[in-house]
């Protein structure tokens, strides 16, 4: 099997002389493809089918969390280093340095508040020159595969935040309606095409308002916005809540209520929403953000039904001191856990 390494594996793959293949015809190739995609779906599908059983077994919850990594770091504009992130955030989840308990008493062991599912092999799947359009697709259909199994409902450890838009639209998709989006954040992430990457992470909410997913769209840490940004959230009715307000904005951020007339609630969190004092470990790097426990707050006190999220944009290859933006990260999805399994 053909196997191209790197940040860009599947653009060198297009560009391969054709007489490199002059035995292997397109259809061919297609079926390969084909082949790697269906055993990456097979694999979460089976894992999701257990873990959701023994949820089941157990009984009583009307929601748990299920964690499912997406490696991908390829549609960031800066850093790709956000591809590694899943495994260092488990790793951090399950240290040893703390207990299980999330900070309003769940216990993260108990499979009816946090399972996992695996990763979908992003590396894997582009190296076999899979484009962004059909991997798009197959990061949705392995979030659908998760939710297939009741109660188990998605958070999703990225990765860089152009996965939001694959992952929110099949949680509409599955749930047959639109549902409103908690979004924390430096950076708007609205440009319609950014550098021209219609799948840029700085363009995800473009992606994700066009497509009707959402009913409402408030964005919270917002510190690095242009004309742009502002233009594109005035075109699509986003509520983007800036930090030179956050003093003023905190009564109303701090006692949200959400979801109400919709299919539930969708929180995305890119860890830059933080002040870098809190998580350095990121591949932008913004001052005057959100403390830590002013995330908390605003996530404990939350009123409404979670449905699904995500946490991205944590880059471990800039996460230099002792691993504490990796725990920062694990913390945030510790306490996502909580606020989805019920």
């Amino acid at each position: 099997m053909l196997r191209i390494i790197g940040k860009r594996g599947i653009h060198h793959f297009h560009r391969l002389n054709s007489a490199s293949f002059t035995t292997v015809s397109a259809s061919s190739i297609e079926k390969g493809q084909n082949r790697v995609i269906d055993a990456s779906l097979t694999l979460i599908r089976e894992r999701a089918r257990l873990k959701g059983e023994l949820v089941r077994l157990l009984g009583g919850a009307k929601a748990a969390t299920s964690l499912l990594g997406v490696p991908l770091g390829h549609n960031s504009s800066f850093l790709q280093g956000p591809a590694f992130a899943p495994p260092r955030i488990r790793e951090a989840i399950w240290c040893g340095s703390t207990n299980s308990a999330t900070e309003e008493g769940k216990d993260l062991k108990d499979p009816r508040v946090l399972t996992d599912v695996g990763d979908v092999p992003v590396q894997e799947i582009r190296d076999c020159g899979v484009d962004d359009d059909r991997l798009m697709n197959v990061i949705s259909e392995s979030v659908k595969l998760v939710m297939e199994e009741e109660p188990l409902r998605p958070l999703v450890l990225g990765g860089d935040h152009s996965i939001s838009y694959p992952v929110v639209r099949s949680v509409s998709e599955k749930l047959g309606g639109p549902v409103d989006i908690l979004h924390l954040d430096a950076h708007p992430d609205i440009y319609d095409c950014f550098e021209g990457n219609k799948y840029s992470h700085a363009s995800s909410f473009a992606r994700i308002m066009e497509g009707g997913y959402v009913r409402r769209l408030l964005q919270v840490g917002i510190r690095s916005i242009n004309q742009e940004g502002r233009e594109q959230g005035k075109r699509f009715g986003v509520e983007q809540y800036e930090m030179r307000t956050f003093s003023r904005d905190r009564p109303m951020l701090e006692n949200l209520k959400l979801g109400e007339g919709v299919k539930g609630v969708y929180i995305s969190i890119d860890v830059d929403c933080l002040d870098p004092a809190f998580a350095p470990g990121v591949s932008h790097i913004e001052p005057g953000g959100l403390s830590f426990r002013d995330v908390l707050n605003i996530l404990h006190n939350l009123q409404a039904d979670v449905v699904g999220a995500d946490v991205v944009e944590f880059n471990p290859q800039r996460d230099t001191v002792d691993g504490m933006t990796a725990m920062v990260a694990a913390k945030l999805v510790r306490e996502l856990a909580a606020k989805i399994s019920k």
